[in-house]
């Protein structure tokens, strides 16, 4: 699980350089739309050369729920916040996620409430989170917050998987959310954007990290982590996305590293670290409980 996690976060992390790099050929929504046409793609093969069945019918409203907020609308969202703030900025709201995940889990999934170390943790994450949007020092506030609705919109298709699609096969999940997502990505882009595209050979690798490695394989990893455990723990796995994105973009973009930003950044990991760490106390209760029993 752990090999998973640092895998995923690497992927994940680097993949804001790849996505930055890739609206300089293509428009936002454009990229989104091809990167999981490819992903897709891809799963659906994988789906009928290990002949997975298709999802079922009672199904078929959450996959489509899951495909829009996951897919399409975080994607949107990302994508056209590279084009006015930093590759290693987004990537910190974006991966902001598992703050209101923990909320969304507290308010609807047993056994996953807050505590109050989780309640501080996520009150110094939401602090970094407007510490980290340095708004006086470049950047409109709309572009931040639409930012934030990504992290937003990620963890409500998180929350609908854990209460409504769990049963699912992994790999069908991930391939039919995805499949229904992008074409709700490509509805957006044929209807509102008007930019041109610019092939060549980069573009084209830009599209198949994107689609392949940071979409098929790592959404797949992610949901797989997701089932394995609870919503608020699995989204430690994260912690670290924000970091490789920040690092990522200073060496291959040369994006500056500002105090401020710096800051931020420190905070909201440091909140997200409160929300997930396991309390020694309540983790010593749980224990002379089980002894108790035996």
């Amino acid at each position: 699980m752990y090999v998973y996690m640092g895998v995923l976060c690497i992927i994940w992390g680097f993949n804001f350089v790849i996505m930055k790099l890739g609206n300089s050929f293509f428009p936002p929504g454009e990229f989104a739309t091809l990167r999981f046409l490819t992903g897709s793609l891809v799963l659906i093969c994988i789906c009928v050369l290990k002949k997975i069945p298709l999802p079922n019918k009672s199904d078929l409203k959450w996959l489509v729920l899951c495909g829009l907020f996951q897919t399409a609308y975080f994607n949107i969202a990302i994508q056209i916040s590279l084009n006015y703030i930093s590759a290693g900025l987004t990537s910190v709201l974006t991966y902001s996620m598992p703050l209101f995940l923990s909320l969304m889990a507290h308010k609807w999934i047993p056994g996953e409430s807050l505590t109050t170390k989780k309640t501080i943790g996520i009150i110094i994450g939401i602090i970094g989170l407007f510490i980290a949007m340095d708004i006086q020092s470049g950047g409109s506030i709309w572009i931040m917050l639409l930012g934030v609705s990504s992290a937003i919109s990620w963890a409500i298709a998180n929350l609908l998987f854990k209460l409504k699609l769990k049963h699912c096969d992994t790999v069908q999940f991930t391939t039919w959310q995805m499949a229904i997502g992008t074409i709700g990505l490509f509805l957006y882009t044929l209807l509102f954007e008007h930019g041109e595209s610019q092939w060549g050979i980069m573009p084209a690798v830009y599209i198949m990290y994107s689609g392949i490695a940071a979409s098929a394989l790592a959404f797949v990893m992610w949901n797989y982590i997701l089932r394995q455990t609870e919503a608020s723990k699995a989204s430690i796995s994260l912690l670290l996305v924000p970091v490789v994105g920040v690092i990522s973009g200073n060496i291959f973009l040369h994006e500056n590293l500002n105090i401020v930003t710096l800051a931020g950044i420190l905070l909201v990991l440091v909140g997200i670290w409160f929300v997930n760490s396991k309390n020694t106390r309540e983790s010593h209760r749980v224990e002379s409980n089980v002894v108790d029993k035996v």
